[in-house]
């Protein structure tokens, strides 16, 4: 099929995350304020440095079958939960190219139904569990299924036998903008002809004593354990670093043709994307967010989005001193004044750093921000950084524009410099 510039929009959202099981509590969750983030209680944690994360509200283990589970990383089972989740709310009841009754066309076609699901780790915690099975009790019991286990692309393959996509089944890796480009990827696909619908997201699950003493040790997470409900508090001038998170969050996109001939409800458009790379170092964000900048002019030149239209925006912002501060003076130096009337929120003072899963998470929540037409808190800013230039949305949640057409942001950024930025607008 030829390349073509078709309008994609939001049709179903589905998540799992630290604040809640689904995405309605999710929302609830971050509207209200509330933080995900707990000591951990694992025996492991007791020697460990850090002691805190925002672990999943509702184990897989209460809502995947066991046989199931047995067979899926915990990674791969967050993302089947979250892209359940939005497929029913999309409203498709069967796997593509099923359900039909006779004389009917399916509701969306398998060879025209994609999946992009991204993981920044993969299945890391199968890959260090049946490391110590066989190091403990032999070869021979390691299980068969550790390779379709760990494999990062996992998570997509197993979301696409799911609901029966055919037009590809696709996994970047791009650290903590994991999410967002498998969003942007699968924005890609619709608007240049190669899918109908097409499910995308990001998962992670790496709350496991490895990961957590690695990020530790290279002083990038909080140590707050006496605190941790306070400790993830982007933007306030005694954050420390990050608290590690937990969960998927997965969209249904889908041609806005193709949702209009089967009556779908629309959340939001999504505009399209910006991406860039910083190209500075492998773990330090470059200072004067010249790399996210480059990512905002590309969105903007790769799309019809007016700065004058975007009133809120959904913060990379991890509670790191050095990225959360590069951020903003990029949103600065590419749309000047028009910052003003944006309402930054940073989400991951309630559900920590989902890592890989970070931008599905927060591209749920950035669309249900438009769709409801608030902007969820940013939690734990007690002395404001003097150099946070923006308006930032302490406290509680804020009202959005009631009328007219508004537009939304929503930054990611990764190790390895990676940058994605996503656009979206009310309809």
């Amino acid at each position: 099929m030829s390349p073509t510039n078709r309008t994609v929009v939001v049709t179903g959202i589905g998540a799992t995350t630290p604040l809640g099981g689904d995405a309605a509590s999710t929302w609830e969750g971050l509207v209200a304020g509330k933080s995900g983030v707990r000591a951990l209680e694992q025996e492991w944690a007791a020697e460990s440095a850090v002691r805190i994360a925002a672990q999943i509200a509702v184990e897989p283990s209460e809502i995947i079958p066991r046989p199931q589970a047995r067979r899926l990383d915990r990674s791969a089972q967050f993302a089947l939960i979250a892209a359940k989740e939005a497929w029913a709310d999309a409203g498709f009841t069967d796997r593509a190219g099923e359900g039909a009754g006779e004389g009917e066309s399916p509701a969306v076609d398998p060879d025209r139904l994609g999946t992009v699901i991204a993981s920044g780790i993969g299945g890391v915690t199968t890959l260090l569990d049946q490391y110590d099975v066989m190091k403990e009790k032999g070869v021979r019991r390691v299980s068969p299924h550790t390779v379709p286990m760990l494999m990062p692309n996992s998570p997509s393959a197993n979301v696409g036998l799911l609901v029966g996509a055919r037009a590809g089944v696709h996994t970047p890796v791009s650290a903590c903008a994991s999410g967002a480009e498998a969003i942007g990827y699968a924005i890609e696909m619709i608007r240049t002809g190669r899918a109908d619908v097409v499910v995308a997201g990001g998962t992670e699950a790496a709350i496991h004593p490895l990961p957590i003493a690695a990020f530790g040790n290279m002083m990038a997470m909080s140590k707050n354990n006496e605190d941790p409900e306070g400790a993830s508090r982007p933007y306030d001038t005694g954050r420390d670093g990050f608290v590690m998170g937990e969960g998927s969050g997965v969209i249904v996109l889908e041609s806005a043709e193709h949702a209009a001939a089967r009556g779908a409800r629309v959340y939001a458009e999504a505009v399209g994307q910006g991406i860039s790379a910083d190209g500075h170092d492998i773990v330090q964000p470059e200072p004067e967010g010249r790399g996210i900048s480059a990512a905002l002019r590309n969105l903007l030149a790769a799309t019809d989005l007016d700065p004058a239209e975007i009133v809120h925006v959904n913060a990379h912002a991890t509670s790191t001193p050095a990225g959360d501060v590069a951020e903003l003076k990029a949103l600065r130096n590419v749309f000047g004044d028009d910052v003003d009337h944006m309402a930054v929120s940073a989400t991951k003072s309630m559900t920590g750093h989902l890592l890989g899963g970070a931008g599905g998470v927060e591209t749920v929540a950035t669309v249900l921000a438009l769709y409801h037409r608030i902007a969820p808190p940013t939690i734990n800013v007690e002395d404001l950084d003097p150099e946070a230039d923006a308006d930032i949305v302490r406290g509680e949640a804020r009202k959005l524009p009631v009328d007219g057409r508004i537009a939304a942001l929503n930054d990611s950024f990764g190790f390895g410099g990676h940058n994605v930025v996503l656009a979206f607008r009310s309809v």
